[in-house]
Order: C-alpha cells, then structure tokens, then sequence
C-alpha cells in the first residue's frame, strides 16, 4: 500500500462506490423489467408456460396454474394444433428462444361452438327448403282427403294434419334461425293473438286434460303478430310436453299466461304444472333440447323475438316454474 497515493486510494474508493451504484441500477432495472415480464404473461388473456431446457417451468401465468394437467398434453411443435382437455378445446401455439421453450394454449371452445352452429344452421336451412315443398302438398291433400273420407277416418287424417303442424314448425323455426329474426311492428289485439294460439293449440297433439288459462284483459300489442304468436307457442307447446312427461300429475294438467303491464313493458308470466326443467345451464343454447320432440330452437328464437321487440325472455326462481317476457310497448 506504501506504493498509493492519498489521491490514488480516493479515485480507487470513488470507483468502488459507483461501481457499486451501477450494479445496484443495473440489479433494480432487472429486476424491473423481470417485474415487467411477469405482469405482461400474467395480463395475456391464454395460459402462458415458459420452460427450461430440461422442461421445468421457469415462468408461468395464473390462467397457465389451473391448467397444470394440460401442460403434460403439451409439445413443442412447428404448426399451431388443436388439444381436447376436460371438454373444452385449446388452439396450442409454441416457440424457443435460445435455452427457452414458450407455450400458449388458448381457449377456442366458443369459437369452435359458433363456427359448428352456423355450419348446423346452413345444413338445417338446406334441408328445411327441400322438405318445404312436399309437407305444403302433403298439408293440401290432407285438408281435401279429410272431406272425402268416411267419419270413422277422420281422426287418422286429423292426427297427419297434427304431424305436418309440427314439421312445418320445426321448418319455420329453422329458417328464422339461420336468416335471423327482423320485427315488422303492427298494432293489433290481444285478442286476436289469443284465438291464433288457440288454434296452435288444437293442432298439437297431446293426451293429457290440460288445462289453458289465458289472459282476459283487452290491451294492444305494437307488434309482429306472426313472431309473437311462434313465440307464445314455444312456450305453450314446451308446457305441454313437460305435463305429457310428468307423471305425479295423472292425467291432467295447467297452462296459465298471467298479464301486466308498467310504462314500458307489456309482461307476460307462463307458469305449468309439468315436470321441471331438467339443464337451466342449456336452456337457451341451439340445438340443444332434453326433449324427445325438441329441436333445440324454440326457446333460442323466443328469446331473440323478445329481443327484436325491444325484451327479454328469463327463467324466474320461485316455488312454480315461470317464464317471464318483457316486450317492450
């Protein structure tokens, strides 16, 4: 230390010290930006696993935690693919840089539920246009077979005048559902709904004593007569199967429409005494139906005729089982 000057030791002190600050920024600023990374992985809406060589996570996200089993399904690949993992689908995507490997699996369980509908809803619509034609033939030889045949025959007419009624719901149904639904408003009686959903009924065919109670109320609707009567339908028919299917309720059974009305809704409560609803979670998704005579559409389109008439339609809890819907006045 002899060989030192005073000044010397001081520069080489200073040097120490910012030496030091220096390291302290630099270990500040990494830790920063490792800060930095760990928000950005976290903030990214898809599981996120960065991975050593040897395939132990070094960084992970909190969408990426609760899919650890997922992780084992996974390999680093060139092309993006498809996982199926616990019902639900995952588009996989991966890259490396130097000794990392990233994987991303992102969730497209809805995207692929979507794209499957439309392609259910073209095929349904091309099938309900080739049907059309015949069941409108099969329909007008019905109405004239049935003043020819002798009294006897007639149920056996009426009962394929019932199953073309449904079939020509399920093609209306269909259709709407693939060209969407667009309300050309008129003011009309609720009357005059009331005797089309009367007829409604007397088409369908059903074997129990069911009971209808409608509202009595005279009021006007500024609204689609046609889309509300398939609406009202829906849910009466739908009643009527749940009471077909019940059997603590012998051979009878009640459909009650219960009307209010505030400023700016026209409500509507349908209560029946059927069996409950089996799937609250699937009750307005297409093409899907716990029924045997379902199609899957009725309470989908219901719900988007409300909503073209400025509504809702919503399952309500309560002791009874009870629909309400809101149009708007």
């Amino acid at each position: 230390m002899s060989g030192i000057t005073p000044e010397e030791l001081n520069l080489l002190i200073e040097q120490t010290y910012k030496v030091e600050r220096e390291f302290t920024e630099l270990k500040e600023s990494y830790t920063h930006l490792q800060d930095t990374v760990e928000k950005v992985v976290e903030f990214l809406p898809n599981a996120i696993w960065i991975l050593n060589e040897d395939g132990n996570v070094f960084l992970q996200n909190s969408h990426a935690k609760l899919l650890d089993k997922l992780l084992e399904l996974l390999e680093p690949k060139n092309d993006n693919y498809e996982v199926k993992f616990n019902k639900r689908s995952y588009l996989v995507k991966s890259s490396s840089y130097k000794d990392k490997i990233m994987l991303s699996a992102t969730d497209i369980t809805e995207q692929k539920r979507k794209e499957n509908l439309a392609t259910m809803g073209q095929m349904a619509a091309h099938l309900s246009h080739e049907i059309r034609n015949p069941i409108g033939s099969i329909s007008l030889l019905s109405s004239t077979l049935k003043k020819r045949v002798i009294a006897e025959n007639i149920p056996i007419v009426e009962e394929i005048q019932k199953s073309v009624y449904r079939i020509d719901r399920i093609i209306k149904a269909t259709l709407m559902f693939s060209k969407g639904v667009e309300a050309n408003k008129e003011p009309f009686l609720w009357s005059d709904l009331k005797e089309s959903l009367n007829l409604d009924i007397g088409y369908y065919a059903y074997s129990k004593d069911i009971t209808f109670i409608f509202p009595e109320q005279k009021f006007i609707l500024n609204a689609d007569k046609d889309l509300l009567e398939m609406l009202f339908s829906n849910f009466i028919t739908n009643a009527i199967d749940a009471i077909e299917l019940d059997e603590e309720d012998g051979d009878e059974g009640v459909v009650e429409i219960v009307y209010e009305a505030d400023d700016e809704f026209h409500k509507f409560y349908i209560y029946d005494s059927g069996a409950a609803i089996e799937s609250k979670k699937e009750l307005f998704e297409a093409f899907k139906s716990t029924k045997v005579k379902g199609n899957g559409l009725g309470l989908v389109l219901s719900r988007q005729i409300a909503e073209a008439h400025g509504g809702s339609v919503a399952l309500i809890a309560g002791d009874k089982k009870c629909f309400e819907i809101k149009l708007s006045k």
